[in-house]
């Protein structure tokens, strides 16, 4: 249980340094039960910075969505008109439920109007993080963008497994970092840091071991038995593992668009967790998408309403098209 103090410094770090929120700015904060005391920290010095925020406690949708993955995560119309409304959103509910909603139009119409938006991880208060360490999460993400900024194909391999060439052809990197600007895509903060792209839909070519976290299925950490993804021309043709992947043939069954490799990134920050969907951003791994990729990536044509993220732990990321490599075996060699 963080204390009040230490749930007050590290509210004020997502609103002064990832967030910027100032004077007469239009916050809206959508929250669950469980996360109640740390959207009214972040509604309290939003408030004393000259901002006018509003609490959504959205607790019926999130757990309908969380014990259903195909109830809808777009919001109804109220909160829909909130959201493209503001500017700035805060999304500070259970995690797997935010990075769901990260994939939803109201958040493309948002960036679209020049708006702030992002996620707030869990344990705030409990973080223990510096801004330094933030602010070498963010410039290791440019480092990487920029070296894949006109990149053709990528290589990702792991020891478990993992054997896939993906292209990237034509596909501008998303760099989903903690300190956000006007207009760009939502994230998670403070924690994650990510390279993203919108995989050309029809090439993704190999095979995908997931043995880190796995979202849709109900799993809170890492999943207990890897789940292989055998994809050809894009598509996951077929799905194998354990009961995890039994759950995950049937989240996906019959849903249109989602089967494709919608996704790749790989994580940039060595202050995300392990074992929750902030592994995502956790440097060494890298994680690919089922699903939806028009609604968040440049260039990205897939339309599903599904977008559900698996992590391959310890990767090997090699550019193709020069050879060179940024990671190997979870190593970053930038």
């Amino acid at each position: 249980m963080p204390t009040a103090g230490a749930l007050r410094r590290e509210a004020e770090l997502v609103v002064d340094m990832c967030m910027s929120i100032g004077n007469d700015e239009v916050v809206t904060i959508i929250t669950d039960d469980a996360h109640l005391k740390q959207a009214a920290a972040l509604a309290q010095v939003s408030v004393e910075r000259g901002a006018f925020p509003v609490i959504c406690n959205n607790e019926a949708q999130v757990v309908r969505s969380l014990q259903d993955t195909h109830f809808p995560v777009a919001p109804p119309k109220n909160l829909y008109e909130a959201v493209v409304n503001s500017t700035t959103i805060l999304i500070v509910t259970n995690l797997e439920w935010a990075h769901r909603f990260a994939h939803v139009s109201a958040v493309k119409v948002s960036c679209a109007n020049n708006a702030k938006i992002a996620s707030v991880e869990e344990g705030m208060g409990t973080w223990d993080i510096s801004k330094e360490e933030i602010q070498a999460s963010v410039d290791r993400t440019h480092q990487a963008a920029e070296l894949l900024r006109h990149a053709k194909r990528v290589w990702v391999t792991s020891k478990r497994g993992t054997d896939v060439e993906v292209s990237i052809e034509d596909r501008p990197p998303l760099e989903v970092i903690p300190i956000k600007k006007p207009g760009e895509m939502m994230g998670p903060l403070p924690l994650w840091s990510e390279v993203a792209f919108g995989a050309v839909e029809d090439q993704t070519q190999g095979r995908i071991v997931i043995d880190g976290s796995m979202v849709g299925i109900g799993v809170s950490g890492a999943v207990k038995t890897p789940i292989t993804w055998k994809v050809e021309q894009g598509q996951v043709v077929s799905i194998e593992g354990g009961e995890e992947a039994k759950r995950l043939r049937k989240t996906i069954e019959g849903v249109a668009g989602a089967a494709v490799i919608g996704e790749f990134a790989f994580g940039t920050s060595v202050i995300s967790p392990v074992g929750d969907p902030s592994e995502q951003g956790r440097l060494g791994t890298a994680h690919f998408a089922l699903g939806d990729n028009q609604n968040c990536y440049p260039g990205g044509r897939n339309r599903s309403t599904l977008h559900l993220d698996g992590v391959v732990r310890d990767v090997t990321l090699q550019v193709l098209d020069t050879g060179q490599y940024i990671l190997k075996d979870g190593q970053w060699l930038l």
